[in-house]
Formats: C-alpha cells, structure tokens, sequence
C-alpha cells in the first residue's frame, strides 16, 4: 500500500514536472527556417541600424529581455501598452528609465512585412537582445526561439519578481534562483551593468545625508557632481555612466570597479563582498573571457525561463496590444 502511496506521487511530481519543462524543451534554433527563413536576419539587420542611428537601443534590447523573462515568463508580456482593461507592466516603478519600446515596434513591423502574423513578439525580443550584445561588444549567443506571446499582463505583481536596486544580495540570488538562474550565472548577469546608466533617483541614498561608508571616496565626489541634490527630480535626466571608461562595451570592467568600491548601487557593492559571490567576481574582473562565457550562458537560462510554446498565447500582430484590442 505504501508503495503504491509513493509510485502514486512520484509519478505526479514527474508530471509537473515535465510539463514544466515542456515549454522549454520545444524551443529550437532556427525555429523560423521553414515558416519565415529571413526573419533572424531581418531582427539583426534591424537591430543594426537602430543601433548605428540610436547607440543607446543595444542597452535597452538587453534590459528589455531581464524585465520581460523574470516576469513569469519569457512572453512579451511586458511590451504590451495600456489599453481597454490592459494595464502595462511598463507603469510598474521597476520599469523606471526604460525607453525605445517604439523601436520594437520598428522591428515588429519589418518583420511583419515579411511573414505577417509568423514571429511572436516574444523571440523578437529574445533576438534584438541577442544582436544588441554584440553590437555592444558582448558574446555571441546561439539563442533558441519558437516562443508565442502572452495575452494578459502581469503588472500587478512585476515587483515580486523584480529585484529593487536596494535589495541585498541575499533576497537579488533568490529571485534569480527561483527562475533557474544559479549564483554563478546571476553575478556575470549583473555584469549587464557594465553598459548604460543608473539615474540619480536610485543611487542618491547611498550620498545624502551621508556618504556610504563602503563607497570609494573619488567615486563618491564624482557622483555627487553628478547628483547635486538629495531629491532629484526623476523627470530630469540626471545619471552616471556604470563604467566611465567603456560605457557602451559589455565587458569585465564592472567587475574592477566594483572590487574598487565603485559600484553605483546597493547590490554593486554587495555583490563585490558577500562571501557567496565575491569569488565569481574576482574571477569575473581577472578574465573576460570567463565572463562572456558566463553572461552567455545567463542570457540563455534567462531567454529561456518558462517560455508560451505550441497552442499556447498567440502570436501578435502589433507587440502593443493582444490580437483581440
């Protein structure tokens, strides 16, 4: 009786369990090479060009991947707008300084012209991550695809999955974990600090009224040059530079400056000092290399994190709105 008790349950857990992988397990390379064989490089070609006409796309293609895939799925659920009962996960605080949603819609559409109604806005934002990695001097990344989108948005509970940029270290590895993203893969991801900027709104706490005493004195004299004032106003444009020396190249310099005490936010610093990740770190800043092969690996549990696949959601025909608006 007892075994039949215990058969009975592990072949529930079996069950869950593969239909927890299930999703992840239809994802493939080349997944349009029948249905829309251009479309990859129709993506990168479009990735290119908003690049050459707006460097700071390439940045917001990579922040675009980590806020739609740590929210429940990887499913385009976050570029949806708010519209007849929608209410976009992009009003949530934790999308604060995002941009360039617009330029989605540029590579949707060329996309569409070509294969309408083929490519979820889903793998167009895992492939614009993908090419914007390289484009800013980052690893090349195999990425699989086959995702379909969401229909309903998760903006009320972006925030349980989001990591505030003042969270501690502890609470940031255990979101990442609950996703499948060990510790190893969630330092080289916040190596995606290496590119773009941190407003002044999150990072002022750490200069007034006093200076954190963990924070490299240099670096906190420049930052309040940079910050003047403890309550900035968050509709002003007033940042620094995650790396002053190569701001715009995905590489291992982020890891020096946080071993330097230079890192702009809470988790920086943490990151450089909890016995739990400084050693990755130290490795991290030694070797770029390693570093690469550990962001592309990241960006690869992350691109693949529950992802809508078969009869599942839909593909849209405008990443704004779910086919039915």
């Amino acid at each position: 009786m007892a075994a039949n008790h215990c058969s009975n349950i592990c072949f529930l857990l079996l069950l869950l369990l593969s239909h927890f992988n299930l999703g992840k397990s239809q994802l493939q390379l080349n997944y349009y090479s029948q249905s829309c064989p251009k479309a990859e490089e129709i993506i990168k070609q479009q990735v290119i060009k908003l690049y050459n006409e707006h460097g700071n796309t390439a940045v917001s293609w990579v922040r675009n991947l980590f806020h739609d895939c740590i929210v429940k799925s990887c499913d385009a659920s976050l570029l949806l707008t708010t519209v007849r009962g929608v209410v976009s996960e992009q009003t949530s605080g934790r999308s604060f300084g995002m941009r360039n949603f617009k330029f989605v819609n540029t590579i949707k559409a060329a996309v569409e012209e070509e294969c309408p109604l083929t490519v979820s806005c889903a793998d167009i934002v895992a492939l614009s991550a993908r090419d914007g990695i390289v484009m800013l001097g980052g690893p090349s990344i195999e990425m699989k695809t086959g995702r379909r989108d969401s229909k309903e948005s998760y903006a009320t509970v972006v925030e349980d999955f989001i990591p505030n940029h003042n969270d501690s270290i502890s609470l940031v590895l255990s979101r990442f974990q609950s996703i499948g993203i060990d510790v190893e893969a969630t330092v080289a991801l916040l190596g995606a600090h290496s590119v773009g900027r941190v407003h002044c709104t999150n990072m002022v706490q750490r200069l007034y009224p006093d200076v954190d005493k963990t924070m490299d004195l240099a670096q906190a004299e420049y930052l309040k040059r940079r910050c003047p004032t403890p309550n900035p106003d968050p509709k002003v444009v007033q940042y620094s530079r995650n790396d002053q020396i190569t701001p715009m190249i995905i590489d291992n310099n982020y890891y020096k400056n946080i071993l330097q005490h230079k890192g702009l936010l809470t988790v920086d610093e943490e990151l450089a000092t909890d016995p739990i990740t400084s050693p990755y770190v130290i490795k991290m800043a030694a070797d770029n290399e390693y570093f690469h092969q550990q962001f592309s690996r990241a960006i690869i549990l992350l691109s693949e994190n529950n992802p809508i696949t078969g009869d599942q959601g839909e593909i849209r025909k405008d990443c704004r709105y779910v086919n039915a608006n």
